[in-house]
């Protein structure tokens, strides 16, 4: 698939169709072909049957990564760049509004998120995903890009990604069969991945959710705030304490077991994303459903991979923030000058860009880092800060710049600035 992208790549680089006119067709073909080529690697029957004695997991293969520097995409990674930002612009920003209104995502965006296959970033291809290898920085480009149209639907489209990647890094043989079939399926189950829970100051490594043992299985009580979708997801990635050993991760089935309860609860941000809260009472699940037998490794990196999502969410919209306030300025006339003469107004709009700018380095170093499968815990810990704080920052500076215009629905800044507010306090949905 990395080959048919790059070549029609190249189709559409050719001067030749801007002489006979045949650029904008060239461009649909090239926007069509991407995601049908997606879908088209997709292609596997749907079932839940737990599958046992399946052998050795598969894995993607880890990069071997480079002594120089470099963060610039390959042919593949631009590609999806160019992709997912039409998508942004096209489908994502139009629709914001009304899904920030109605606390839910359309319809038709989530079936545009399945058609581009976004649960199989994190599949390894031989399960019938998109990755050749593990690639972190991947999953990162599609996320700022995406979240440059509006965060709460990039939460809602990748929640799915988010427990499909957790398969495809640490599942083993038979958690990849039971699942992954559904995943790579034409109807691609709604998952979720619940970390947060409705406490101050919550510490993911400390987490009130328990799991105990009972007979072969486990039985999981506790509480999970803010999940996206919970109400939809079929498939549940749930961090709980396991008795004597730790925090962990445990695959739950909703339709498969009983105790699952949801309430709606509807934020101050990531209003499209559908969070909700899940009530587990006395869930029982099979000793099948702990993730990497329980590697308390395993789940500090899931932490680490999900915060790192987060940043590139913040990214993405951040520098949404930006390109919409330096035409703003640049426009709007105040005592017979465009405010952007204005000294205070010029350097705020500068503070952002070079703000932006530290927090997208910071993002894709952590990322580069996990796909070199090196220790990337402090890199992830110095991008979190970075968004948590300047995204913050940038999402009020855009209030302020457009004035009593940053207040109203009627431009998007004043959601941007509630679903920036997320970063420093989110935990899991999403994952890298």
């Amino acid at each position: 698939m990395g080959l048919g992208l790059q070549a029609l790549r190249k189709l559409a680089s050719f001067e030749l169709i801007d002489r006979v006119g045949l650029r904008g067709p060239t461009e649909q073909i090239v926007y069509q072909a991407s995601k049908n080529g997606f879908k088209g690697a997709t292609v596997a029957g749907r079932t839940f049957a737990r599958v046992s004695g399946a052998g050795k997991p598969t894995r993607a293969r880890v990069s071997g990564g480079s002594d120089l520097f470099d963060l610039t995409p390959d042919d593949d990674q631009q590609m999806l760049v160019e992709v997912m930002r039409e998508v942004a612009a096209g489908e994502l920003r139009p629709a914001a509004l009304k899904a920030d209104e109605a606390c839910a995502a359309p319809q038709e965006v989530l079936d545009q998120g399945t058609e581009l296959g976004l649960a199989l970033l994190g599949v390894p291809e031989d399960l019938g995903g998109t990755a050749a290898e593990r690639s972190a920085v991947t999953t990162v480009l599609v996320t700022e890009q995406l979240a440059h149209g509006d965060m709460g639907l990039t939460v809602a489209l990748l929640g799915t990604s988010a427990v499909s990647t957790a398969l495809g890094l640490w599942g083993d043989a038979d958690q990849q069969a039971t699942y992954m079939p559904a995943f790579t399926g034409d109807d691609v189950p709604c998952a979720a991945f619940a970390v947060l829970e409705p406490q101050p100051l919550f510490d993911p490594f400390a987490l009130k959710t328990t799991a105990r043992l009972d007979g072969e299985g486990y039985v999981l009580d506790g509480v999970k705030s803010m999940v996206a979708r919970a109400a939809d997801a079929e498939v549940l990635l749930v961090a709980a304490h396991l008795e004597g050993h730790g925090p962990a991760l445990f695959l739950v089935s909703s339709g498969e077991t009983s105790g699952l309860t949801v309430e709606a609860n509807p934020a101050m941000g990531l209003r499209a994303a559908a969070t909700e809260t899940l009530h587990l009472e006395g869930v029982k699940v099979g000793p099948d459903a702990l993730l990497a037998q329980g590697d308390p490794a395993v789940y500090a990196q899931a932490i680490h991979r999900a915060r790192l999502g987060w940043c590139a969410a913040t990214v993405g919209t951040a520098q949404a923030v930006l390109d919409l306030v330096i035409p703003y300025v640049n426009e709007r006339v105040a005592f017979g000058e465009p405010v952007s003469h204005r000294q205070a107004v010029a350097f705020a709009v500068s503070d952002i860009a070079i703000e932006l700018e530290g927090m997208r380095l910071a993002t894709y170093r952590a990322a580069s880092l996990a796909d070199q499968d090196k220790d990337f815990a402090h890199a992830t810990a110095i991008a979190r800060q970075l968004c948590a704080t300047k995204g913050m920052y940038i999402g009020s500076q855009g209030v302020q710049l457009l004035g009593g215009a940053g207040y109203i629905k009627e431009y998007p800044v004043e959601r941007w600035y509630r679903d920036l507010r997320a970063t420093g306090v989110m935990e899991g949905a999403l994952l890298v």
